[in-house]
């Protein structure tokens, strides 16, 4: 795909975001120096899930497109089973679900598992630790 695809689909997604994100979100491309919009490079805030240890912080993350986009994923911290439909709403809602408890079927990082199991009072002090910071900033 061509990058004018790939823009034309983030322009949109922009503006559906502007439109109807959810609440304590926060995406949007950078602003470059001459004050024009990158749509390859967005500056994202994922709030941490209400009614967990991670709820109170708000978690920075930056996703990088590439000219591919939609047909290759963005780039992110966070791995993700990619399919072209996802959507900007979609990737920062599912990786608010990675802040959660930890899964004995599937846990998202190994050392924060063994923790949890083994002194699950530690991981929930660290956890809301990490919260406080990154306090709000929206």
């Amino acid at each position: 795909m061509s990058g004018g695809i790939a823009r034309g689909r983030l322009a949109e997604e922009r503006k559906q975001w502007r439109k109807n994100h959810p609440h304590g979100f926060v995406a949007k491309p950078e602003t470059q120096q001459d004050g024009s919009m990158n749509l390859l490079q967005w500056q994202c805030i994922i709030p941490g899930k209400a009614g967990t240890d991670w709820e109170g912080g708000y978690y920075p993350l930056t996703m990088h497109f590439s000219e591919e986009y939609p047909s290759k994923p963005p780039k992110c911290k966070f791995p993700a089973d990619w399919r072209p439909a996802i959507t900007v709403k979609q990737i920062l809602v599912g990786i608010q679900d990675l802040f959660g408890p930890a899964y004995a079927a599937d846990p998202a990082q190994t050392e924060g598992y063994h923790l949890f199991i083994q002194d699950t009072a530690e991981y929930k002090r660290r956890v809301r630790l990490q919260a406080k910071q990154y306090p709000a900033t929206i």
